[in-house]
């Protein structure tokens, strides 16, 4: 039996030798590889909130004057100080980190985002969450921010557009039943459900039955997905919104939009005094990206190794067979064993041999919860 690795040493057991030079992580050499899926995040919020400044200021790209209605998105790496040690420890040839892409919806035809406006809703339903950039500064006219009452338009076209997808698929329903044909009672179930929630102004994913029904998935929901409120401040604005009442699911944090756009197209030498200047301890990307991953519940594991040092991100609570999917199909299939050892365990030896030898290093089997920070050797059978 060929027992094969994805992980520390890149290894093969002896009586694979004779196979095909393995790839980073151990598939016969031309396997074609997975490519690791990354978050998807869209932003939304009415004309005026700004969208494109906090896109800018999230992805460090510059404005494009003129091209409102172009579409625009952003694939962000996340530094993680782990990985670099990581990296310092292995030397790889390549270090990959986490990304998350962000997505910024074109108008359509200049047209404000209600409900004449669908293009932007269909755009925005394969991404995975939403961010939803609240205006909270005075406008150019002295129009005073009105952050709950903004929030609530875009919330009632987001329930809208679903209850009307809802609506359509329950009558095809009704009709293949009319015509004799066999339906999902479970799907059918939970579609009256959707409708009942709708129709009391809830969003869906404020049931989360609803929002992680597997039956119910292929409909993107735009009201099903996990959503982080963006207040966009004044420069010198530090606060959230006097006020707000937001529902328990909704998480929300201030950003200065127009400030952390200025922050993340600096220069590296003039960073520490404008930020030190504006109270910014963190960039706008870094607070959003650990703000959206408490809010998803994901985690990353680490796979290291000569040729490649990398970040995987996951969800909290993945098992370590689903866990070794999310690199490859097929070391999924042929799982054998984890071979585990936490971030700071490693760092406390010094290296992966000395970890060896105090015995932090173990083995662990499918059903292993992954933990943030594990490092893993998935040994497998194909």
């Amino acid at each position: 039996m060929k027992i094969k690795y994805s992980g520390p040493e890149d290894r093969l057991s002896p009586s694979a030798a004779k196979a095909p030079p393995p790839d980073r992580y151990g598939h016969p050499g031309n396997a074609l590889m997975k490519e690791h899926l990354h978050m998807k995040w869209g932003i939304i919020g009415l004309p005026g909130s700004g969208k494109s400044i906090v896109f800018e200021a999230l992805t460090g790209s510059t404005t494009e004057s003129g091209h409102a209605e172009n579409h625009r998105i952003g694939t962000v790496t996340l530094p993680d100080d782990r990985v670099d040690r990581l990296s310092a420890m292995y030397r790889p040839r390549k270090t990959i980190y986490a990304r998350v892409e962000y997505f910024l919806p074109g108008r359509t035809h200049q047209q404000k985002e209600t409900k004449g406006d669908a293009g932007i809703w269909v755009a925005v339903r394969d991404c995975d969450a939403l961010l939803h950039v609240v205006r909270n500064f005075g406008a150019y006219d002295d129009a005073a921010a009105t952050p709950d009452q903004d929030f609530i338009r875009i919330e009632q076209e987001l329930i809208l557009n679903d209850l009307m997808v809802v609506e359509k698929r329950l009558e095809r329903l009704a009709l293949d039943q009319k015509r004799g044909q066999k339906i999902n009672p479970e799907e059918l179930s939970l579609l009256q459900s959707c409708r009942t929630s709708l129709e009391d102004e809830t969003p869906l994913r404020d049931n989360q039955d609803l929002s992680s029904a597997p039956a119910l998935r292929g409909f993107a929901f735009l009201s099903a997905k996990p959503l982080l409120v963006l207040f966009n401040n004044a420069d010198e604005d530090e606060r959230m919104p006097e006020g707000s009442r937001f529902k328990t699911s909704e998480q929300a944090l201030v950003v200065r939009g127009r400030l952390e756009r200025e922050l993340a197209q600096m220069a590296d030498e003039d960073l520490a005094d404008f930020a030190a200047e504006y109270h910014i301890s963190a960039s706008a990307l870094d607070r959003v990206v650990r703000k959206s991953y408490a809010l998803l519940g994901l985690i990353s594991f680490f796979t290291v190794g000569s040729d490649e040092v990398r970040a995987w991100t996951i969800a909290h609570n993945t098992v370590a067979v689903d866990a070794a999917g999310a690199i490859h199909s097929d070391i999924k299939k042929g799982f054998i064993r984890a071979e585990v050892v936490s971030y700071a365990d490693l760092m406390a030896a010094g290296d992966y041999k000395e970890a060896r030898k105090q015995g932090t290093v173990r083995l662990e089997g499918k059903t292993y919860r992954v933990q943030d920070g594990d490092i893993i050797n998935f040994r497998f059978n194909v």
